[in-house]
């Protein structure tokens, strides 16, 4: 890894949590479950009962056990469980509620109460704006850490200041800022759950490459974000999506990741634009998500050169993707910090086709 950014090497954490055996990589380090069924999506809308199914068998596939038991591995009776969805792609390619469904009918048959499921986005408007709050079953919760998006994100409120990570890298301007250098972790994760199950989806992203299971996790749970990529040419997403997501709090809470890919985008993002936007109608299932991030990448990458592009190391910017330099390497850099499995050959990929 010669670009290994030492940045993410660097970051000082203070996020005490207690030791999880399925804190990253989880219980089942190395192992991605793909299963696609073209049936999946038709006319721009999911099928509910196909996503049901190949939900089931992706569970089933991961962890060896039938539908009750395999939620049992990561949930109980009497848990606080978090969800969190992504909304950025709106209204193209966000996580959808067929999936969120799935999910939520997971948790309840492991024993979870409905009361002690909370829903989660960063941004209430934007959860609101895409409908999610709509889609809650009845007593299903939901939580955000601010109301909207800032381009300077140092407010701590929302935020819990005993768990943060310090990174020598702020926004131009703002170095003397006595926030300037900290992330803090947002209080639906350090106050309102015990675990969080991430709800990703499959998507290009101009600075960070892709954003995948890792850049939902930390773009999205806490804040001073906007320093990764302050412009197109100061993007250090390559070290600080691994630098935030080894905070324990989230490296130990983070039990399970499903990528939605039914829907994807293989450039311009994060923002979805419909002319990037493919039916890929796959998900994929892991517990560790530097490999399930790899293999998303490796996907992205096939549709890109399937439609003429560069694969993203090699990509240059353009109007709809303007950073000099995307940053795929976080996902490397994440394994070498040990939140999984990157090699690909100690990637146990299995594909399955309904």
């Amino acid at each position: 890894m010669a670009w290994t950014n030492k940045l993410a090497f660097s970051a000082q954490t203070s996020s005490p949590a207690a030791p999880s055996k399925l804190g990253m990589p989880g219980l089942f380090p190395g192992r991605v479950i793909g299963v696609e069924d073209p049936r999946s999506i038709a006319n721009n809308k999911y099928n509910a009962t196909v996503i049901r199914s190949m939900m089931e068998r992706g569970m089933k596939e991961l962890t060896g056990a039938d539908w009750v038991e395999s939620w049992k591995l990561f949930a109980s009776k009497g848990e606080r469980i978090g969800i969190k969805v992504n909304p950025v792609g709106q209204p193209h390619v966000i996580s959808a509620p067929e999936v969120l469904h799935v999910i939520i009918d997971g948790l309840k048959a492991a024993g979870v109460r409905a009361q002690d499921i909370v829903v989660y986005d960063r941004y209430r408007r934007q959860f609101h704006q895409a409908g999610f709050h709509t889609w809650l079953p009845e007593g299903v919760r939901k939580s955000s850490a601010v109301e909207d998006y800032e381009a300077i994100q140092l407010d701590p409120k929302g935020y819990d200041r005993d768990h943060y990570v310090e990174l020598p890298l702020t926004n131009p301007g703002y170095e003397k800022h006595e926030l300037a250098r900290y992330s803090f972790a947002a209080n639906f994760l350090t106050k309102e759950v015990d675990k969080v199950i991430n709800l990703c989806v499959l998507k290009d992203h101009q600075s960070a490459g892709v954003t995948l299971a890792l850049k939902n996790l930390s773009h999205g749970l806490v804040n001073n974000v906007s320093r990764s990529h302050a412009t197109t040419t100061q993007n250090s997403c390559n070290s600080f999506i691994p630098a935030i997501v080894q905070m324990p709090m989230i490296r130990n809470k983070a039990v399970l990741h499903i990528l939605d890919g039914v829907k994807a985008l293989y450039h311009g993002g994060p923002s979805a634009r419909p002319q990037f936007v493919w039916e890929h109608k796959a998900m994929y299932f892991a517990t560790d998500p530097v490999s399930l991030d790899h293999v998303g990448w490796k996907k992205i990458d096939e549709k890109r050169v399937a439609v003429g592009k560069k694969i993203l190391v090699e990509d240059t910017p353009d109007k709809f993707s303007t950073f000099t330099h995307r940053q795929p390497e976080h996902v490397e850099i994440a394994g070498a910090l040990g939140l999984g499995v990157w090699k690909w050959d100690r990637i146990q990929y299995k594909h399955i086709n309904l």
